[in-house]
């Protein structure tokens, strides 16, 4: 059975994302503009575009076709792109797999970027390495990740073009995988010029937004490892005998890590809206580049699917943290 807390945190999810798809559907039906101009050709007659403007539910009211709308989207329907004349969950799957692949990526580069510099700068004995690495987190911190993205493309595309800088995959190499994860099934296929070439297209864009995650990472964690070096447990640890190292990496990271997987979780949600951008720059083809298609053309049903998909992904990183929690501190596993 469920407990109470499971129980609130579904039925908190369930509101959440009822208000969300409420707000964004009323905020964007009040936004000056009118998306069925954008489809119309020229010359059409009153009749065309009432038939249009019927064909997508604009012609009744608001709250009419909010009902309408979330009908449907109970359903798993969540009409037909304006702008594409297909299908939005078709359109949002077919483009998911891509930002997923290259948010773990991005993920995983921040985690080991900064725990590693972290413990390097705690264990490091001279001032000197914790100045260096202070300084260096503090441009890290300092520099958005578009800013990143657009000095990588400028490096490593022109100035030494040693990496693609746009799409996702060689359009000529053979791809007869079931999903969209080419990356994923790459490597479980042991396609590893498929998989070598994807990553080739996500390592820029990845670092892009890994840089800012891992200087967030790096300045919570080294506060936290420094913190629990002067808690008693891992003063008697040195007392007998255990070197730093030892009582770093078996005592004081376990409990630092608590606070860092909270701010983690949250910046993994961050990296999902950081994405919109850096997938622009590299033309890379995820739902943060069909995002901004979507809002260019006012194409009400994509960006309301965009949204609440955005919304979904949000909700499920922070279930997940709030899990993770759970098994770092038996303390939260009851209630």
């Amino acid at each position: 059975m469920l407990s109470s807390r499971a129980l609130r945190q579904i039925v908190f999810a369930i509101v959440t994302l009822f208000g969300v798809a409420a707000v964004s559907f009323v905020l964007l039906r009040v936004v000056p503009g009118d998306p069925i101009a954008m489809m119309i050709a020229p010359g059409a007659s009153t009749e065309d575009i009432a038939r249009l403007r019927a064909a997508y539910g604009l012609d009744k009211g608001l709250f009419a076709q909010f009902v309408i709308w979330l009908g449907h989207a109970l359903t798993g329907d969540f009409g037909t792109s304006i702008s594409m004349r297909q299908d939005v969950v078709h359109l949002i799957a077919g483009r998911l797999p891509a930002t997923i692949e290259l948010t773990l990526t991005a993920l995983v580069i921040g985690l080991v970027l900064g725990i590693g510099a972290a413990v390097a700068s705690t264990l490091g004995t001279r001032r000197l390495v914790g100045s260096t690495v202070d300084n260096a987190n503090g441009i890290l911190l300092a520099v958005p990740d578009f800013v990143w993205a657009l000095a990588f493309v400028l490096l490593f595309g022109v100035a030494w073009p040693i990496l693609p800088i746009s799409g996702r995959v060689d359009p000529r190499l053979p791809i007869d995988f079931a999903t969209s994860f080419l990356l994923i099934e790459g490597l479980l296929r042991l396609r590893l010029d498929i998989a070598g070439d994807v990553l080739a297209h996500m390592i820029m864009p990845a670092m892009a937004l890994a840089l800012p995650l891992a200087a967030v990472i790096l300045r919570v964690l080294k506060g936290a490892l420094e913190s629990e070096a002067l808690q008693d447990y891992a003063l008697l640890a040195r007392i007998r005998g255990a070197s730093r190292l030892r009582v770093t990496l078996r005592e004081t990271l376990r409990n630092a890590m608590i606070p860092t997987l909270a701010l983690t979780g949250v910046q993994f949600t961050f990296l999902f809206g950081g994405t919109v951008i850096v997938e622009r720059i590299f033309a890379y083809p995820g739902i943060g580049n069909l995002a901004i298609d979507a809002v260019i053309n006012r194409d009400l049903p994509l960006v309301q699917g965009l949204i609440l998909t955005f919304g979904l992904i949000f909700i499920l990183i922070n279930l997940a943290v709030e899990a993770s929690f759970a098994l770092l501190n038996p303390r939260l596993r009851h209630g």
